[in-house]
């Protein structure tokens, strides 16, 4: 890590995009850092986490995301990681005017420039126009970020963890008041006051988070519904939709 807090690789001068690879095992983690260039976080495998003030998003190899230079981040990784990452000098893009993280979806032409773009020995001319078609390429999805603040009072915070060690657990906000020493009109007023969040949703965006690794992992929708708490894949699916923005299988891609 440089004095500056950056993270390398650092593009060499002559080049508009230069694609960094690391490796990050299940549970890496870089802290927060920032760039001077643009950065495409994605990861040809595994799930990737990546955090900013702006919030939190959890990326399957179907999506990346594109980090405008000088945004503070840290990344991690929830399963065994391959990162595939282009930096980008933002003087070689001026028509891409994104302020904030911005989620892209990787196609399979986005990934095959990825790939062409790791090679040294392409010449000037012909990276040039594998350049220019990559930054073509690079598309908004509507994906929103699935951030969960916590709660700062010890009670609602004794919430917050126990759903976050069991996101299934259906006890209604009287139910933890009860075990919490609090009335359920005051954790709800509290989570609401410290989360931006009403317990609902709060508790809807934990068990989007909790519900991503098993389905990057590849398991069906139903039995992961199950899992974190909904009687059934329709009601799950339309929960992730109404949080995340589009359906579970519109996120992660069977095949």
């Amino acid at each position: 890590m440089s004095p500056n807090g950056q993270y390398g690789p650092y593009p060499p001068a002559d080049t508009a995009v230069f694609v960094g690879r690391f490796t990050m095992p299940r549970g890496s983690f870089f802290g927060t850092h920032r760039h001077d260039h643009h950065q495409l976080a994605w990861s040809v495998r595994g799930l990737l986490r990546v955090r900013s003030e702006q919030g939190v998003w959890l990326l399957p190899p179907s999506l990346a995301l594109w980090i405008p230079a000088g945004v503070p981040h840290a990344t991690g990784s929830e399963g065994g990681a391959l990162l595939r990452s282009p930096y980008v000098d933002p003087a070689c893009c001026p028509h891409i005017g994104w302020t904030e993280p911005t989620v892209v979806q990787v196609t399979a032409l986005l990934r095959a420039l990825v790939d062409h773009l790791v090679r040294t020995d392409l010449a000037p001319r012909a990276r040039s126009r594998a350049e220019a078609v990559l930054l073509d390429e690079l598309r908004p999805v509507p994906v929103t970020s699935v951030s969960v603040p916590s709660p700062r009072d010890p009670r609602a915070l004794a919430v917050a963890g126990a759903l976050t060690a069991d996101p299934a657990d259906a006890r209604t906000l009287a139910d933890w008041g009860a075990q919490v020493g609090a009335s359920a009109r005051t954790l709800a007023r509290l989570f609401v006051a410290e989360t931006g969040l009403a317990f609902g949703q709060w508790r809807e965006r934990l068990r989007m988070q909790a519900a991503m690794p098993h389905l990057a992992a590849g398991l069906p929708v139903e039995p992961v519904a199950h899992r974190v708490g909904y009687a059934s894949a329709s009601s799950f699916t339309a929960a992730f939709h109404r949080v995340v923005g589009v359906t579970p299988r519109q996120y992660f891609p069977v095949g």
